[in-house]
């Protein structure tokens, strides 16, 4: 087997530490853009759940139109799977940079067509059937892009700075979600809550389109990653990726699966499910609550790089292992602390849970593309991942609104989050450590 230097495998000739810096940077500019594009969506989506259960569903029970807004989230993650079988596979086939570019083209164009859809006063049972086919899309989308921008990152990144480098997959998903929110709460501070609800929820939608265009131009002029080129030279480009993946890397693949759930389920708390908690069930003001949440993601993407760069310096297992067991003990008392009713106690409730989360996501990331061989990395890491998230993720903001009404207990949700942070944590316990390992090439 051989290994190679990612930081020069590509080059014809050797580059020197500012040229390899300045070609990280551009890397990460290009994978951060168009997964900013793709996490924009969902944050707005999120942020504005109550907006778009007003819109969509017919009134007259807020708590279940609510409820029916999180069903249909959650039903673009079950086509996430399908996607990433789709776009994993040829992103092994033909490349990550081809991928990728697909990916945005596809993701950004359903978003605007979200911000075009005619609302139930419109055209009744229609809009919420629109609604669902434009976000089974968007999953469908989506399932090719964490994993490939993940891929794209790990294998430009120098073997000593992988952390650091593939952390940034979160900090641009976590910085789309700030600036989402931010943008709701811009928009409501200055509209009013009415024109929110009424028609300014739509040019927040459309504002994919120059972001799209963006992202596309950035990835497109990408070279193809040091790793990939060297298996196609090589000739061990695989034609049956996910065969190849099953049959040599099965164990990996659950490794990845137990990886990522406290990832999506921790995401969706905290990125969706947190906004519509705080104004329904806290009862905050909608511009407090969108406040509170931009503040805490913010944190997050601030936290995530230095999590990443610790992660390349004492391991990935220790800082997963910090941010499992930070959930499973303080969760439950950081909802309690958000009752208090008031902006700081509410503040520092999220922030706490966000370094939590920082945590786990700047040595996840780098630990998940370390599990497998490059001719099959992006399809294997896109199977794992996305079937993870669909069965965890997509239903959080649903389930976690359920155990709410079902039993009357405003912090219910919390036993969600703790489960699975303890799911994750034996599954960290039990994984190798690999951060000191060079990328394999082929299974």
């Amino acid at each position: 087997m051989t290994v190679t230097d990612p930081t020069a495998a590509s080059a014809a000739t050797p580059l020197d530490d500012h040229q390899r810096s300045r070609r990280i940077r551009k890397v990460i500019l290009a994978a951060g853009a168009g997964h900013f594009v793709e996490w924009f969506d969902f944050g707005l989506y999120g942020t504005l759940a109550t907006v778009i259960a007003i819109n969509f569903f017919q009134q007259g029970d807020p708590g279940a139109a609510l409820l029916s807004a999180f069903a249909v989230f959650g039903a673009g993650f079950v086509m996430r799977p399908l996607g990433g079988l789709f776009f994993g596979s040829l992103g092994d086939r033909m490349g990550r940079k081809s991928t990728l570019a697909t990916v945005i083209l596809v993701t950004s164009g359903a978003t605007v067509v979200m911000g075009l859809l005619p609302t139930y006063s419109m055209v009744g049972l229609w809009a919420p059937l629109l609604l669902v086919l434009v976000r089974l899309v968007q999953g469908f989308a989506a399932g090719g892009e964490s994993s490939g921008a993940t891929t794209l990152l790990a294998e430009y990144a120098p073997s000593n700075r992988r952390g650091f480098v593939s952390s940034f997959v979160d900090v641009f998903g976590f910085a789309a979600f700030v600036v989402g929110a931010g943008l709701v709460l811009l928009f409501t501070s200055t509209l009013g809550a009415d024109a929110l609800n009424s028609w300014g929820w739509r040019i927040l939608f459309l504002l994919a389109l120059p972001l799209g265009l963006a992202g596309l131009y950035l990835r497109w002029k990408l070279e193809d990653t040091p790793e990939f080129q060297a298996i196609e030279k090589k000739g061990e480009v695989t034609k049956s990726p996910l065969r190849t993946s099953l049959r040599t890397s099965w164990k990996a693949l659950l490794f990845c699966v137990g990886f990522v759930v406290i990832k999506a389920v921790g995401h969706w708390i905290l990125q969706t499910f947190m906004p519509s908690y705080l104004q329904t069930t806290l009862h905050y003001d909608q511009t407090t609550s969108y406040a509170v949440t931009t503040i805490g993601l913010l944190a997050i993407a601030v936290l995530v790089p230095f999590m990443g760069l610790l992660s390349d310096r004492i391991g990935r297992k220790p800082v997963m292992i910090a941010g499992c067991i930070g959930f499973v003990v303080l969760t439950y008392p950081t909802l309690m602390l958000m009752n208090a009713g008031n902006f700081w106690a509410a503040t520092a409730a999220m922030v706490l849970l966000g370094v939590f989360m920082a945590a786990y996501d700047g040595a996840s990331s780098a630990a998940m593309a370390e599990l497998f061989p490059t001719n099959i990395r992006y399809g294997s890491m896109a199977i794992a991942y996305n079937v993870s998230v669909a069965i965890f993720g997509g239903i959080t903001p649903y389930f976690a609104a359920f155990l709410i009404t079902a039993s009357g207990n405003p912090f219910a949700p919390a036993f969600y989050v703790m489960a699975a942070a303890a799911v994750s944590l034996v599954v960290v316990l039990r994984a190798r450590e690999t951060f000191r390992l060079p990328l394999r090439q082929q299974a």
